[in-house]
């Protein structure tokens, strides 16, 4: 179990980057191994990554550097690991986020979907996938995923399937996302929306990728 947060805000208030405090704090009851964030800052997207726990992140992390930002894009995960913590969340090159479970294969029988992978966490796959083009929704349709995407090209994107939670709060200046409505409520967000599986949602837009059967909760 794991759990995975975003926002997309334009121009930022302070209160905004102390919701978004509270809401990698309140994720960590999804996973205390592990925490990241990474963000587009000057056309380019910036990690910070450490191997400890939302409340020592948060204490940490150098929250100045998210305002006064006019297009705040921003994807974070607090991981519960069952193996290592070498290969942490958001995962590198285009960015991605991810709850669930891509494949419970052994990680030496990964070759067959075709990619070269770094690590050993399965959530490469969706990177990769990402990277080349493909819609990860359609490629790992039997996998579980929330996923959420963060790129200088396309900006956030978020999804899920019908394994997984994921919910969006609207603000007036953007959107705030995160596993679970519990989560968006402690941290002080109201009328946090469930997020359709198979659609893949964008500040702009949303385009249905595949009909999914969606699980009652």
């Amino acid at each position: 179990m794991c759990a995975l947060l975003a926002c997309h805000l334009d121009k930022p208030t302070k209160q905004q980057i102390e919701t978004l405090k509270s809401l990698f704090v309140e994720s960590q009851i999804r996973g205390r191994h592990a925490t990241g964030l990474s963000m587009i800052k000057n056309n380019k997207i910036w990690s910070y990554i450490m191997p400890e726990p939302a409340e020592t992140f948060v204490e940490k992390f150098e929250w100045d550097r998210l305002l006064g930002e006019p297009k705040l894009r921003v994807i974070g995960h607090c991981r519960y690991s069952t193996s290592d913590l070498r290969y942490n969340q958001p995962l590198h090159t285009d960015k991605v986020a991810h709850n669930g479970v891509v494949t419970q294969d052994s990680s030496e029988h990964w070759h067959r979907y075709g990619y070269d992978l770094e690590t050993n966490n399965d959530s490469e796959l969706l990177l990769r996938s990402i990277i080349v083009g493909n819609e990860p929704l359609v490629e790992f349709s039997e996998a579980s995923m929330a996923v959420a995407e963060l790129s200088v090209a396309s900006g956030l994107r978020w999804y899920r399937n019908a394994k997984r939670p994921l919910y969006s709060v609207k603000v007036s200046n953007g959107y705030f996302v995160c596993s679970t409505r519990d989560i968006a409520s402690r941290a002080g967000l109201k009328n946090a929306v469930r997020c359709s599986p198979g659609v893949v949602y964008t500040p702009r837009d949303t385009s249905k990728l595949i009909e999914v059967e969606e699980l009652i909760p």
